[in-house]
């Protein structure tokens, strides 16, 4: 038996697979479940998965598969051959569903450390991304948890030369190294701001930094 909301839940992918044929992202499911945090999704994802409701599928990101829907499930959303789904072929499928964007390497998400350029691509679902040119950085480190973004993610990064105060930003530093945190104005300084209280903000004076992007999304992998 589920709990409600592992009953909310699957019924939330179960609709959004059927009505667009992608799965939807945690950010997403958190708010349909009124949910505090992105952990408590991951709980309850891994709670299906162990019950065999719900699979990850390998090599995709963000992409789920509802295997069986729960027997007291009501009409609407109930599968819509007995109670489990058949992922097919047929199922709609946007026509750019995933797309290819750079990987520059590693990047500190806790001290700066030398920014690496790599030659790699990475495949993202287009609903991840927005307008404008993208790329992608492995995130190295935990001072950036407390925004949800840990080590080994993928930041998916909208190149950007200019932040506003609040932005989390890849900030080049002295030109050579490279580090993921929130951008904000102090006086005549620029402060870059972890999110884990166990690290102290950095502060630069304005032309040791450049901007090189901002934040536009993330990717996270369970293999």
């Amino acid at each position: 038996m589920l709990t409600r909301k592992q009953h909310e839940l699957i019924c939330f992918i179960n609709d959004r697979l059927n009505e667009t044929g992608v799965s939807p992202s945690f950010e997403e499911m958190k708010e349909a479940l009124d949910l505090k945090s992105k952990s408590g999704v991951h709980r309850l994802i891994s709670a299906l998965e162990e019950r065999g409701f719900i699979r990850r599928l390998a090599n995709r990101a963000r992409a789920l598969e509802v295997l069986k829907m729960p027997e007291r499930a009501d009409a609407r959303k109930a599968a819509p051959k007995g109670n489990v789904v058949q992922m097919t072929p047929r199922a709609p499928e946007p026509a750019n569903d995933v797309i290819e964007i750079p990987l520059h390497g590693r990047i500190a998400a806790g001290v700066p450390i030398e920014a690496l350029e790599g030659a790699s691509m990475l495949p993202v679902p287009a609903a991840l991304l927005g307008m404008g040119e993208h790329y992608a950085l492995e995130v190295a480190g935990d001072s950036m948890v407390e925004a949800g973004i840990l080590d080994g993610d993928y930041a998916l990064i909208r190149k950007a030369e200019t932040a506003r105060d609040g932005d989390i930003v890849v900030a080049l530093i002295n030109d050579e190294e490279a580090t993921l945190k929130y951008f904000r104005k102090e006086g005549a300084m620029v402060r870059l701001d972890p999110a884990n209280r166990s690290y102290d903000p950095q502060r630069y004076r304005p032309e040791q930094v450049r901007v090189q992007g901002k934040l536009a999304g993330l990717l996270r992998r369970y293999n």
